[in-house]
């Protein structure tokens, strides 16, 4: 497939360099970056795995504060 890409003349002359450094074409380094990117349809970003962290009813989660100030008080 033929694609016409309009790129400013300094990324153009960072893919030339790195083409010139591989032995290889400029659609060929173009082409090896674009593999690179997450499959079409593909969320991008990463998503926590943690909801209401502290925010437990059970353990010591509630008492925090009372450890903490009974703690500060000892050497």
């Amino acid at each position: 497939m033929s694609v016409t890409l309009d790129l400013p003349d300094d990324a153009v002359e960072r893919l030339a360099a790195e083409a010139a450094r591989r032995g290889t074409e400029l659609a060929d380094v173009i082409a090896a970056l674009a593999a690179q990117l997450p499959p079409a349809g593909r969320p991008v970003g990463r998503r926590l795995a943690f909801v209401a962290a502290g925010a437990s009813a059970s353990g010591i989660t509630p008492k925090m504060d009372e450890l903490l100030a009974d703690g500060f008080g000892r050497d």
